[in-house]
């Protein structure tokens, strides 16, 4: 079972996705979370009371597209993460201390509606109104991942995530909404099994967000997520997921090209005992044409 890779898409709170960028802007993103709490991602064997800290780092770039007339963006997204902590397995207490990459991440947004593609003169003039977009992330098994172990940071296996996406100005305000559902292969090396299957996972999110000047920006967030049930060996669990998460994000810039960005989110319900709390910061650094 993979711990890390699996909570990071899950808990996936990302406000602006569906917005207007130039064409041509290329991004460096560097950043940092920790995360504690009880945490069972993906349960199928018994375990229980998972009190694990997680720091994660990632380095991401981004590049803005021109997809036929119309704006999106990809990104590519190279995780790290440093796990510990004690958790019941089978009824046995366990230590878990373990350090590696966990799964890499591409994604691709085009904007169909109401975000044409625009260079970065023609972008001073824009002003946005409704825009509605379309995503795939495509997760790959390429983290750490031990087969003897129960908790691991990568999952083994691939994932897909297509979402649709809603944003609507108002002003200052801006309020969007994402729909999505992850897809998952199976993974052939379990613990303790052949074979781990789970099924399809529903996510939304929404956010309302307030632009108080230039580049510093604030939002709301709240992300839900259902399904996701498991089976090892064909061997169903009693584990649907049924999670509320909310949180809130501050952008800041320090220069024309850098900014940071401030986040956190925590469980206010939980099925499956995934209750735990993040917080993060990241570095952004963006350059090219007409900047």
């Amino acid at each position: 079972m993979g711990m890390v890779s699996s909570s990071v898409s899950e808990a996936d709170i990302e406000p602006r996705s569906y917005s207007n960028i130039p064409v041509g802007i290329n991004f460096l993103l560097a950043g940092y979370s920790y995360m504690k709490g009880n945490v069972a991602f993906a349960p199928t064997l018994p375990i229980n009371n998972a009190k694990l800290e997680t720091h994660s780092s990632v380095i991401a770039y981004v590049r803005s597209l021109d997809v036929w007339g119309k704006s999106g963006k990809l990104d590519i997204i190279l995780p790290e993460a440093w796990l510990s902590g004690q958790a019941e397995v089978l009824g046995k207490q366990r230590d878990r201390d373990v350090v590696g990459f966990a799964d890499p991440m591409v994604r691709l947004y085009v904007n169909l509606f109401g975000a044409p593609a625009m260079s970065m003169k023609e972008f001073a003039n824009y002003k946005q109104d409704t825009i509605v977009g379309v995503s795939l992330a495509v997760t790959a098994p390429g983290g750490q991942y031990d087969p003897q172990k129960l908790v691991n940071i990568g999952t083994n296996r691939w994932s897909f995530k297509p979402e649709i996406g809603v944003s609507k100005a108002w002003g200052a305000l801006t309020a969007e909404a994402a729909a999505g559902v992850f897809v998952f292969t199976d993974n052939n090396q379990p613990f303790q099994g052949q074979t781990l299957a789970q099924t399809p996972m529903y996510s939304f999110q929404g956010h309302l967000i307030y632009n108080f000047t230039p580049g510093i920006w604030g939002a709301l967030d709240v992300n839900y997520y259902t399904g996701g049930r498991t089976a090892l060996d064909n061997k169903t669990a009693n584990n649907l997921q049924q999670n509320w998460r909310v949180g809130a994000t501050l952008a800041l810039p320090i220069t024309l090209q850098h900014s940071i960005k401030l986040y956190g989110n925590t469980g206010v319900s939980s099925r499956t005992g995934s209750d735990f709390d993040l917080v993060g910061i990241a570095w952004q650094y963006r350059w090219g044409e007409g900047l």
